[in-house]
């Protein structure tokens, strides 16, 4: 039984390694089971943007089995959201200050 991985662009984008495979040989890859394409996962992972294999929806259109994909995140933006979320709460020890350090 083969199982076809296909990338998505968020773990292209989260993954150097990803990219750089995508390029060379392509965006889908056969393996000849799901075990096996999650060590590929992981080997891909390690040194870089955390990736992993997820089971393609089933009614889904793409003829593909599984897809490898990333959480592709900026975490400066993330955080400025959390900050503006709590200052939205009233949490006293997220006060915004000036860039002169007055509030």
């Amino acid at each position: 039984m083969s199982v076809v991985v296909a990338v998505k662009p968020s773990a292209r984008k989260r993954n150097a390694k990803v990219g750089r495979l995508v390029f060379e040989d392509g965006p889908r890859h056969a393996f000849e089971s799901r075990a096996d394409a999650e060590r590929w996962a992981a080997d891909l992972s390690t040194g870089d943007g955390h990736v992993w294999v997820a089971s393609a929806h089933p009614r889904d259109g793409d003829d593909v089995d599984c897809y490898l994909v990333s959480r592709a995140t900026n975490a400066k933006l993330e955080a400025a959201y959390d900050k503006r979320r709590r200052r939205m709460r009233g949490d006293p020890g997220s006060v915004q200050e000036s860039l002169g350090g007055r509030p």
